[in-house]
This record gives structure tokens, C-alpha cells and sequence, in this order.
């Protein structure tokens, strides 16, 4: 996703009549708490949140890619599917969006059902994306991905996070957490964003769900 890219649900929590944003329950400070959990490492808050905003404002719902990896990181692997599957509706030219959504159908049925329901995506412009994509639909090795990551900090960064995540749903854990902990790397602070922050609590959020 990218950088930090918060505001993407503000349109439609703004279109809240302002009755309901006054209330004692205001859907875009939901939102904010539920972020800020998920960024400080508490993840069950965090999904408990994000699906309070749901309940408060559903036409934001499709928007909030946050809740998708929150809901990964919880391991309720069909409603992250189907958060990424209506993410695509508001967002279809994100490659980390039928990233995701392979990551949780693999976890949930098998990497091989992941690749047959793998969503398809326009152009995402960013390095190294494109083969991110084609790493998924099984067209490309990991080690191409991270020679397309190139020079760039950021191209590398998300090389490395990706190869990390789908190593490890491939069931190669020590491969995949080689590459994620490169991914968590201070190198990458800037180029990251919110996506740094989930390079860096993986290890500790996978570990809690098992």
C-alpha cells in the first residue's frame, strides 16, 4: 500500500451526516485509534477498532486496506480475502492488494487455490511492482524480484518485504523471515511508511497468532 497513505477513507467518513460524526463514537477517531494500535503492535485492538468503523460507517468499508492487514495478522483469513476483494473495487491498480489477498487465501486453503483465485490488477507504476505480481501468478522467481528492486530504496525495500511475505506462505519460514527482517532494516525507515511498520512487527505478530 501506499505510504502512509491514511486518508484514503476520509471521503467516505466524511459523507457521515454530522449528527453521527458528533456522537460519542466519531468513525474517522475509530479509525485513528485503530491505526495507532495496529502501528504500536496491538493487533486484536486494532481489528476490534477497524471493524467498529465498518459497523459505523459501511460505505468507507471497501477502503480500509489497513483492516485487510490487521485481519491477516489475526489469522480471520476469509475476511481478510474478502476486505482485499473489496478493496480491488475502490483500488484496482495496487499490486500489494492481490498481494495480500494471495497471502491469505494460501494461509487459509493452499498456495496453489491462492494462485488460481490471485486477482487480476492494472498498472501499478511503482519499482518493483510488476514483478511483485508476477512472482504471485507464479510467472517469476523471487530472485528476479530483487534484481528488479534496483538501486532505489524504496524498490528494494518492497523486493524484500514482498519475497519475504510470499516465501513464507510458500511454507519456506526461514527464507521468508530472512527476507522480511532485510525489509525491517533501518535503510528502509523513510522509504516505507506504514508498510515499514509491518516489515518490523511481523515476526512478533505472527508469533502471537500461532
Amino acid at each position: 500500500m501506499k505510504a502512509l497513505v491514511i486518508i484514503v477513507s476520509i471521503a467516505s467518513l466524511a459523507a457521515i451526516p454530522p449528527l453521527q460524526q458528533r456522537s460519542a463514537e466519531n468513525p474517522r477517531a475509530v479509525l485513528d485509534r485503530a491505526i495507532e494500535d495496529f502501528l504500536a503492535g496491538r493487533v486484536k485492538e486494532s481489528v476490534a477498532g477497524f471493524d467498529r468503523v465498518v459497523a459505523l460507517a459501511p460505505a468507507a468499508a471497501p477502503e480500509l486496506w489497513q483492516r485487510g492487514i490487521a485481519l491477516y495478522y489475526v489469522a480471520r483469513y476469509d475476511d481478510c480475502r474478502k476486505q482485499f476483494e473489496s478493496h480491488r473495487t475502490v483500488n484496482p491498480n495496487d499490486v500489494e492488494n492481490p498481494a495480500w489477498h494471495f497471502l491469505c487465501v494460501a494461509h487459509a486453503e493452499s498456495p496453489a487455490k491462492a494462485r488460481a483465485a490471485l486477482l487480476p490488477v492494472g498498472p501499478d507504476q511503482r519499482s518493483p511492482m510488476r514483478e511483485v505480481y508476477e512472482m504471485f501468478k507464479g510467472t517469476m522467481t523471487p530472485e528476479a524480484v530483487l534484481a528488479a528492486g534496483g538501486q532505489s530504496t524504496s524498490g528494494r525495500f518492497y523486493a524484500e518485504l514482498y519475497v519475504g511475505l510470499y516465501y513464507e506462505a510458500m511454507g519456506n519460514k526461514a527464507m521468508g523471515l530472512t527476507h522480511l527482517k532485510a525489509a525491517a532494516s533501518e535503510q528502509y525507515a523513510s522509504a516505507g511508511g506504514y508498510m515499514y511498520r509491518v516489515a518490523q512487527l511481523h515476526p512478533l505478530l505472527v508469533g502471537s497468532r500461532q
